[in-house]
């Protein structure tokens, strides 16, 4: 599908941007946290036609590639060479950061074709969202776990993030067309109702989400062999947080989140804490262990065993164990496996929103 877009004045003619040495080189994950005025200059412009060649014909694009280096123009032939791969997908922030940042290039030279791109990377959003709600990790032609509706990592969250400013107009999107809006909008709904579908049950109570789910039942899914069909204590906080983010939810949004957050309280591990300690015996000379501490914060696992509630870590050999010292030092030190996922979302987020939309509701009891 391809969409018409609306007149737009850019706010720096292209004629005004500053030459390359204006501006100080930058790494592609400092791409979106840069002054406003960087996007009008030259520096910015380099990189975005970077991400231009890294754009797949589907619309997508790979991930985990610095987009910021200077291309030579064997590099930039081999790009041109793989516009057919089939590796875009929506797994560690890739193709809506590449989207956020042409839009703001876009925005601010007026070149029409960073707007094309980003447009095209919404088709290829649009295209890859599953009838039930849902996206897949990779896409298109999406193998093995790749085809699961996929939240590990932000990918499903990520995509939905940035199809909502779409659709709400919010800057730097507000060129895109009234029918480009609505289809955003559109997806954005599903995506809701697939998430509140995936949200697990145990024992009638509705808990959290696993990283991923069946493409078809919803049911929680195994990814890599150390990832086990779970709740997870990570992913599930942008998941919440992404429901708390909604104006006026509707009742069964409220009861999701409601739900999610007496889950994490319930999960939150207490009186541990994970340190590195030195082991010159180790391949790296140290050790990822846990201790006891009475002090410390609340911790959370990133994966739960649906049912028991209790932690599971897991080596390449896919057995589930209790502790974290029980797996092998490759995994143990390779994995984040606890961490302090859900801290901010119930000391700060969840007890605002809570006050705004269920004042009568409080679950964690304050």
């Amino acid at each position: 599908m391809t969409f018409a877009f609306c007149l737009f004045v850019p706010v720096t003619a292209s004629s005004t941007r500053g030459t390359s040495s204006d501006a100080r080189p930058i790494a592609w994950r400092q791409g979106l946290r840069q002054r406003a005025e960087f996007y009008a200059g030259d520096e910015a412009v380099r990189i975005a036609d970077n991400v231009l060649l890294y754009q797949r014909d589907a619309g997508g694009w790979p991930k985990n590639i610095d987009m910021a280096p200077v291309l030579s123009e064997r590099d930039k032939a081999k790009l041109r060479m793989a516009k057919n791969n089939k590796d875009s997908m929506l797994d560690n922030g890739a193709t809506h950061t590449q989207m956020r940042y042409l839009a703001r290039v876009y925005q601010a030279t007026g070149l029409e074709r960073f707007r094309d791109a980003l447009l095209k990377g919404l088709d290829y959003l649009l295209d890859a969202q599953y009838e039930n709600g849902g996206w897949p990790q990779r896409y298109p032609d999406p193998t093995g776990y790749a085809r699961h509706i996929t939240f590990n990592d932000g990918a499903m969250i990520g995509a939905m993030s940035i199809l909502r400013d779409i659709a709400d107009k919010r800057l730097p999107f507000a060129f895109v067309d009234e029918r480009a809006r609505q289809k955003a909008e559109a997806a954005v709904q599903r995506g809701i109702d697939c998430i509140l579908k995936c949200q697990i049950v145990v024992a009638a109570r509705k808990t959290a989400w696993c990283a991923q789910h069946d493409e078809k039942t919803f049911a929680p899914a195994k990814a890599r062999s150390y990832e086990l069909p779970s709740i997870s204590g990570s992913e599930s906080v942008g998941i919440v947080r992404f429901l708390m983010s909604i104006e006026r939810p509707s009742p069964g949004i409220v009861e999701a989140v409601q739900c999610a957050v007496a889950w994490f309280a319930e999960a939150r591990l207490e009186g541990i804490r994970q340190v590195r300690r030195k082991d010159k015996s180790k391949p790296r000379s140290w050790d990822k262990v846990i201790v006891e501490d009475a002090s410390a914060p609340a911790m959370w696992a990133r994966f739960y065993d649906i049912g028991t509630n209790k932690p599971i870590f897991c080596s390449r050999d896919g057995v589930p164990k209790a502790t974290l010292a029980e797996i092998s030092y490759e995994r143990r030190t390779g994995y984040s496996w606890l961490g302090y996922y859900a801290t901010d979302l119930l000391a700060r987020d969840y007890p605002a929103w809570q006050k705004k939309w269920a004042p009568q509701a409080n679950v964690l009891g304050d």
